[in-house]
């Protein structure tokens, strides 16, 4: 594999619920702004604009959210290079489109893989890491890579990979055979991982060539890589949208994760680079506290507040809506329009529970 064509595709299509009431169904976290004046979609994209260019560049998010997703990224791409997924059907559907759509262009080319909302910096260093996994892949051209965050705490919210033998380095970024992938631990499992040094959590970035994913998607969910090529055979004709409607959302729900990675791990067919980079998936409230100055009480504040013994906080709120707390400690307030959540920093972990909760009761407007 001489010299790589490489594409990306930015997978856009969560639900982002652990953000309510921030997120919402018609407004999910990958279109929030965390931090500056980037939302994390914006950013991801800008972050791969230097190496790929915007015809070799994708974005899969849920036809619902299209035309947010192409506003939002008209600095950088062009419309048609935004795809509205008729359903979500998990990442192995999103990853194997992408593939096949590719693949219809170039199958040799190389497929790079990232979510549309998390934080990674410095952009340098992803960059780095990136031009190393390429470098990597042209020398192991029939194997899938994985980009691992070395831990620095023990975490149970990520899934972990651990890795075997050291391969070498290519721009000085270490890469090693993966031995096995696990997933999310216990907290004594966790501080066991960290302890051994042999555990990477699992970024859900990746890197290969669109036909070994198609090969290994064809190997293991047959009926799925069926259905995305055809998708994509229609892509350019006039049924293109009959067909992609009715055979995408009938596609099995599953992630790549399940669908290939972890069975290819254990084949030995899995390579994890260690990323370089700082990386968070920006998974809870209390990850803006990692990104955003904190007052001399060591409240993480959005909005408009004002706090009399109050320390330990994270507050967000609307532009011109007053938050006032009294005598609090470690909680996390956050006021969208109508809804406002009150949590404890031990509990805001399961905010999905309260969404689900809402849903039950009926609210859904306010979802």
């Amino acid at each position: 594999m001489e010299a790589v064509e490489l594409h990306a595709l930015v997978m856009a299509g969560g639900g982002g619920t652990r953000f309510w009431p921030r997120s919402r169904q018609s407004h999910p976290k990958q279109f929030l702004r965390f931090r500056g004046e980037r939302t994390l979609l914006q950013e991801t994209v800008e972050r791969l604009a230097a190496q790929i260019p915007p015809e070799r560049t994708w974005v899969i998010t849920s036809a619902a959210h299209r035309a947010q997703a192409v506003e939002q990224l008209a600095e950088w791409l062009g419309a048609e290079q935004v795809i509205g997924e008729p359903s979500g059907r998990d990442t192995a559907a999103c990853v194997g489109l992408g593939a096949a759509l590719v693949s219809r262009r170039n199958p040799q080319a190389a497929l790079l893989v990232v979510p549309a909302d998390h934080i990674i910096e410095p952009v340098q260093e992803f960059r780095r890491a990136v031009h190393a996994a390429v470098q990597f892949l042209r020398d192991y051209p029939d194997r899938l890579i994985t980009f691992g965050i070395r831990p620095t705490y023990p975490a149970t919210g990520y899934g972990y990979i651990r890795r075997g033998e050291l391969l070498g380095t290519r721009q000085e970024v270490y890469a090693s055979q993966v031995r096995e992938f696990r997933e999310k631990p216990n907290f004594a499992t966790a501080e066991q991982f960290l302890a051994c040094g042999e555990y990477f959590w699992n970024s859900g970035i990746f890197l290969w060539r669109v036909e070994t994913i198609l090969d290994e998607l064809a190997q293991r969910r047959p009926a799925l890589h069926a259905a995305v090529r055809e998708i994509a055979a229609a892509w350019n004709t006039p049924q293109r949208d009959a067909v992609f409607q009715s055979l995408y959302s009938n596609l099995e729900r599953i992630s790549i994760d399940y669908a290939v990675m972890q069975d290819a791990g254990q084949a030995g067919r899995v390579l994890v680079v260690h990323a370089p980079f700082q990386w968070d998936d920006v998974g809870s409230w209390l990850a803006l506290e990692r990104h955003n100055p904190q007052d001399g009480d060591g409240n993480t504040v959005q909005g408009l507040h004002c706090g009399v013994d109050t320390s330990r906080c994270v507050i967000v709120s609307d532009a011109g809506h007053l938050i006032a707390t009294l005598g609090v400690r470690d909680l996390v307030i956050v006021q969208c329009g109508a809804a406002t959540l009150v949590t404890t920093r031990q509990s805001e972990a399961d905010v999905k529970k309260l969404v689900e909760a809402l849903k039950k009761r009926g609210l859904d407007k306010y979802l």
